[in-house]
């Protein structure tokens, strides 16, 4: 995984496992990989993956059972869905609009790229 330098390695790596979540990659109650072999796949210290996981289980989007691991919430997507689409109407879409603003770009020119996108 390639990191950048824009936010703290462990809050990506606990947005790419909330992203793997979203994606379906792990269900609600799925057990997901160990913090060393999460680690492991993605070239970090177990000590950064430890954090990562612990502000998932704080954030209640993954739980640890005692000796068995950690697992996906019940609600872990519609969470994950509500939080990250809170950033975005507040943070994202105001510089959003005003870059399409400064740069003359129209609804229809967005609708059409949005479109070709997916």
């Amino acid at each position: 995984m390639a990191f950048n330098n824009d936010k703290a390695i462990y809050l990506q790596i606990a947005d790419r496992l909330s992203d793997e979540i979203l994606a379906g990659v792990y269900k609600a109650f799925d057990r997901i990989p160990s913090v060393r072999e999460y680690a492991a796949t993605l070239g970090v210290n177990a000590n950064t993956a430890v954090k990562a996981y612990d502000q998932l289980a704080q954030e209640g989007i993954i739980f640890n059972k005692r000796g068995l691991g950690y697992f996906v919430a019940e609600d872990a997507q519609r969470h994950i869905k509500q939080t990250r689409r809170q950033t975005f109407l507040k943070t994202v879409l105001p510089e959003f609009a005003r870059q399409m603003k400064l740069l003359d770009i129209s609804w229809e020119e967005l609708k059409e790229a949005v479109a070709s996108v997916q």
